[in-house]
């Protein structure tokens, strides 16, 4: 009997070596947690907005429209995009934006400016006009239709222009209401410091043939069109809201804010603070900023409207990374120009790219982005051949508008002169040759904030 062992015998004493446990240390959270590994970039990609159908915010491509980013040299790709098909649940709309953040935190402030502006302007516009009124305003056009036996009426041009008034009335309002309150947010964001970060802000809203462009900052919307003689032209559809505009000037200066430009780079003009010399803004209105909102920065946008006509072929909206070294022609013609629709925007940065390394090789590339958006169906007539493009100006022309040059964020001096075999090494080569002289300011000039303002917190 003594071989025989009961059942609670059998089981080893808590701490022995046959124990289970032994050595071994418990964890208090034994269970694995999901997704701990995952960056705040993946969470954030699994954010329901970004799975709105309709709504492209990477690269990438779709029968309307096309959307290219690529990063510099001077740090994280600061510059944010989107297209949303559909946009406000109304078919015939869509929305295109492109966002260039400058500062420590400017990356943070495009993409939240990016994801949360369009849903504002989406409720501001749907509270003033509700979406099955927005349609019947789109089909004025067929309501007022007059057959060709009858004749025209007067009064239906007059309901037709008032109308479109009324469109570009209610949008204007909902864009100036969506700017406001987006700043405002952003002020009292806590994990966003935009103390001395900004974005600038270039977006459109497209429904049907019309056409409403809102504008903050220096990044760029064109227009690719053909005028009389069927040539491709370009048409710069917003201004670069800059400090060495007149009205901007003035009202910077107005509100004791400064206006200089800095020995190295003359054709820069930047915004100051009265009595520091920072934090030397290339721009007069942006997102953020607050440092300067006191003294003549501001984020009200500069709202056009226009009517589409069948000439009109397709817009494009880009950041200053493009305009700085590409002129209006030169962007309409590389678009045009594109081996497919789906390629056009990435073939513009592309060209971008190399354009910084020919003309600036010592300067660091800036971040390039781009929107290529269709305005008719895919019909090879549509694109237009090299061939069918009018013949490009000089760049170094005097006589050539300051409208249709190229940004004026880049010094406009004498540009280095290279053969053609060393300007396809430069093309090639990603970083300059060690030993290379060059100013000291070269590397920096083209940045949109010199200088970061220290935080002071009260109480530490």
């Amino acid at each position: 009997m003594g071989s025989c062992l009961s059942a609670e015998s059998r089981s080893p004493t808590p701490g022995s070596p046959c124990s289970p446990g032994f050595g071994v240390k418990k964890r208090k959270n034994s269970k694995k947690r999901l997704g701990s590994r995952n960056s705040s970039f993946d969470s954030r990609r699994d954010d329901p907005l970004h799975r709105v159908p309709g709504r492209m915010y990477l690269n990438g491509a779709s029968e309307a429209a096309c959307i290219f980013t690529q990063q510099g040299k001077k740090g994280p790709n600061q510059d944010a995009m989107v297209v949303w098909e559909s946009f406000g649940s109304m078919t015939d709309t869509v929305f295109c934006g492109v966002f260039d953040g400058h500062g420590p935190y400017g990356h943070m402030v495009a993409k939240r400016v990016r994801d949360n502006l369009p849903l504002k302007l989406s409720a501001y516009w749907e509270a003033k006009v509700p979406i099955n009124s927005a349609s019947t305003i789109n089909n004025s056009e067929d309501a007022s239709f007059v057959s060709a036996e009858e004749e025209p009426s007067p009064s239906v041009d007059i309901e037709k222009e008032e109308s479109q008034s009324e469109l570009f009335q209610t949008l204007k309002d909902a864009f100036l209401k969506a700017f406001k309150v987006m700043d405002r947010e952003l002020k009292f964001h806590k994990s966003v410091d935009c103390f001395c970060s900004g974005t600038t802000a270039v977006t459109l809203i497209k429904q049907g043939e019309y056409l409403v462009v809102g504008n903050v900052g220096d990044s760029r919307a064109v227009m690719g069109t053909r005028n009389g003689e069927n040539a491709l032209v370009a048409v710069q559809l917003t201004v670069d809201l800059k400090p060495n505009l007149p009205a901007e000037e003035e009202r910077i200066k107005k509100c004791r804010g400064r206006v200089f430009a800095l020995r190295d780079e003359p054709e820069v003009c930047r915004v100051w603070l009265p009595n520091c010399d920072s934090p030397g803004l290339a721009m007069a209105r942006a997102f953020g900023d607050f440092c300067l909102k006191d003294f003549g920065l501001i984020s009200v946008p500069d709202v056009s409207f226009r009517r589409l006509t069948e000439q009109d072929e397709f817009i494009v909206l880009a950041s200053d990374g493009i305009w700085d070294v590409l002129s209006n022609e030169e962007v309409v013609a590389i678009v045009a120009s594109a081996p497919s629709r789906s390629s056009a925007a990435r073939a513009l940065v592309e060209s971008a790219v190399r354009a910084w390394r020919y003309k600036y090789p010592t300067s660091k590339v800036d971040d390039c982005a781009a929107v290529c958006l269709y305005l008719h169906s895919n019909d090879t007539n549509l694109i237009s051949s090299a061939s069918s493009i009018s013949k490009l100006e000089d760049d170094d022309d005097a006589s050539e508008p300051s409208g249709l040059g190229r940004s004026s964020t880049v010094r406009t001096g004498k540009e280095i002169a290279l053969d053609e075999s060393e300007a396809e090494k430069l093309i090639k080569e990603e970083d300059i040759e060690p030993g290379t002289e060059y100013s000291a300011l070269e590397g920096v000039a083209r940045v949109n904030t010199l200088l970061n303002l220290p935080r002071f917190v009260p109480g530490k």
